[in-house]
């Protein structure tokens, strides 16, 4: 009874030391600050950690480029050309089947540049006459007052004479970029004949390299990267896949539009439409205000208005039909993500970055659904409610409240 009555005044003694209610050395706990503030701070240097390792990351990806280009360049062909090899794989060994499939990708590449060539040939004369004669039309129109604002050929002129004297005196750096434009497409074709060779072996022997690199980690990890590993891939080639028969039927059904109202160098616009399909938000837009420019300056404006309302047509088609019906749920992002995604893509690394931004999102995605556990479901929320009852965070702050009230009470 001593001891418990000398341990009861220690304590008392100790609540009224000043401090002593909140010294973590005298009631065993750490409530120097609020509780919402100690969430705040683990949870804020938690993402410091995780934004680091992704610069590290971004970091040592622009160092080496050219090799990031050239793995991602081979696990799209690899996506694209598996169903075929495994299709050729029950008739003929494994090693023809991918030699005929990457020989028939790249016949049907080199084909339809050769068309589009062959196309650009062609109708240049025709093109350069009628483009000269949309101009004159367009000069006309402006200088008719039909709009709010008149433009004359004087004013026209001078911008030409301006834009002839700009170049004039940045020749010299204009001679530079080309000069690193050649550099640029010397390097492309050492990324694809890098990603050719990679792809050749992930189509011939992709799961065994898959099966090595599990082998290489601890046996209790392997489960999980192998869960992670189907996640991501069953996505990655869902997309690609996805991605190009889509771009595929936008450029056929753009040539039929092209050709239907007239348009010269149909083919070429068609197949800037079919590129234009691999980059999300930007590459459609982009390749419409092409094809309306050309059908303007050669058949005139109710031309480039019905070519600028068919492509957005075959737009409305491919998001509500065509991507629904080829994808699936296999990537399923909301808008605002790949808005946010393609944006800071390009930001970050141009053109490129626009292009891979949304793969590597949904891939991540999809890894990280596939890892978490997932909590049972809230019930959707009305609005809201001033009588809405205090969570259980709320009852232990109040509950610390009201024992600080009693301890200076006793005090």
């Amino acid at each position: 009874m001593s001891d418990a009555r000398s341990a009861a005044g220690v304590s008392a003694a100790a609540r009224r030391v000043a401090g002593g209610r909140r010294n973590p050395a005298v009631v065993g706990r750490d409530d120097t600050a609020p509780r919402w503030l100690r969430r705040s701070a683990g949870v804020s240097w938690r993402l410091l950690v995780v934004l680091a390792a992704v610069v590290v990351v971004f970091y040592a990806t622009s160092q080496v480029t050219l090799v990031f280009v050239a793995l991602f360049l081979a696990l799209v062909f690899t996506a694209v050309l598996r169903p075929l090899v495994e299709v050729l794989d029950k008739v003929m060994p494994r090693g023809i089947a991918t030699a005929a499939s990457l020989l028939g990708g790249i016949l049907f590449f080199l084909g339809m540049l050769t068309y589009v060539g062959y196309s650009i040939a062609t109708q240049w004369n025709d093109l350069s006459v009628q483009f000269a004669s949309g101009i004159r039309q367009i000069t006309d129109f402006l200088e008719s007052g039909a709009l709010p604002f008149t433009i004359t050929s004087e004013q026209i002129a001078e911008w030409i004479d301006n834009g002839l004297q700009w170049v004039q005196e940045h020749a010299g750096t204009l001679a530079g970029q080309a000069a690193a434009s050649a550099g640029s497409v010397a390097i492309a074709f050492t990324a694809l004949a890098l990603a050719v060779f990679c792809s050749v072996f992930f189509l011939a022997r992709g799961d065994q390299i898959w099966t090595w690199f599990l082998n290489q980690l601890p046996a209790r990890s392997r489960a999980t990267w192998q869960t992670a590993g189907d996640a991501g891939w069953y996505t990655f080639s869902g997309y690609t896949r996805g991605t190009v028969l889509i771009a595929l039927a936008d450029g056929v059904l753009a040539f039929l539009l092209l050709t239907v109202l007239g348009v010269p160098l149909a083919a070429p616009l068609a197949v800037l439409v079919l590129i234009g399909a691999f980059i999300p938000l930007i590459g459609a837009p982009a390749a419409m205000v092409v094809a309306m420019i050309v059908a303007l300056a050669a058949n005139g404006l109710w031309s480039a208005v019905f070519v600028g309302v068919g492509i957005a047509l075959i737009g409305q088609l491919e998001g509500h039909i065509l991507q629904p019906l080829i994808m699936g749920k296999q990537v399923s992002l909301h808008p605002i993500v790949v808005a946010l995604a393609v944006t800071a893509g390009t930001l970050t690394a141009g053109i490129l970055g626009a292009v891979i931004s949304v793969p590597l999102v949904a891939v991540a995605w999809a890894v990280f659904a596939r890892l978490r556990t997932l909590d049972p479901p809230m019930e959707e929320l009305d609005a809201a409610d001033d009588e809405a009852e205090p969570t259980a965070d709320d009852d232990d702050e109040q509950a610390d409240v009201r024992a600080s009230a009693g301890d200076r009470d006793a005090g």
